[in-house]
């Protein structure tokens, strides 16, 4: 007869801890989506205690998926991750007026949370353009436009990364048009 119990025993622990990677996933989810509506509302005090939470909530789910490196990559995880990137991305930029590189992550993670940054940045410019702040809009077309000409220098065919890319173009385009706007109004 053969004895699974051991497999079995893998499987049960390998389960244990990947419901425990969903529900801090979730943690760190939610916070990094109250940071970046904090910086949208440029209560920046706020954003910065929330950044201090999302880290400590972070290394939590970090040592969770240390378990496993399957944990890594599990869905739930990786969606975690892109989001708290694009959220200290976005405060970063907003405090500093630099697109930050955060190489203590795993490169994919930090790619797929810095291409989700351009649309931040888009709202961003709709809201300085609301005001009257031309040249920060230029500004922030300007980085979305490095942004995408770094990306263009990575082979990211046929992946989640590529459709990304194809955000990014479109969160560029959609700053240039705004940028012509506000020239043309003068």
């Amino acid at each position: 007869m053969i004895d699974l119990s051991k497999i079995q025993t893998e499987l049960a622990a390998y389960d244990g801890k990947r419901e425990d990677l969903i529900k801090k996933s979730r943690d760190v989810l939610k916070l990094s989506k109250l940071l970046i509506y904090a910086v949208h509302r440029d209560e920046i005090e706020k954003a910065e205690k929330l950044k201090v939470e999302i880290e400590s909530e972070l290394k939590a789910l970090e040592s969770i998926a240390s378990h496993n490196s399957k944990l890594q990559y599990e869905g739930s995880y990786k969606i975690a991750v892109q989001e708290y990137v694009e959220a200290v991305l976005y405060l970063n930029f907003v405090q500093t007026g630099k697109v930050a590189v955060m190489d203590n992550l795993h490169a994919e993670h930090y790619l797929l949370g810095l291409a989700d940054l351009p649309g931040e940045m888009v709202r961003r410019a709709v809201y300085l353009a609301s005001k009257g702040e031309r040249e920060e809009v230029i500004k922030i077309r300007d980085a979305v436009d490095n942004i995408y000409g770094q990306f263009l220098t990575l082979n990211s065919r046929g992946n989640e990364l590529r459709k990304k890319v194809d955000g990014i173009k479109y969160s560029l385009n959609k700053l240039q048009d705004l940028v012509l706007e506000l020239k043309l109004r003068g």
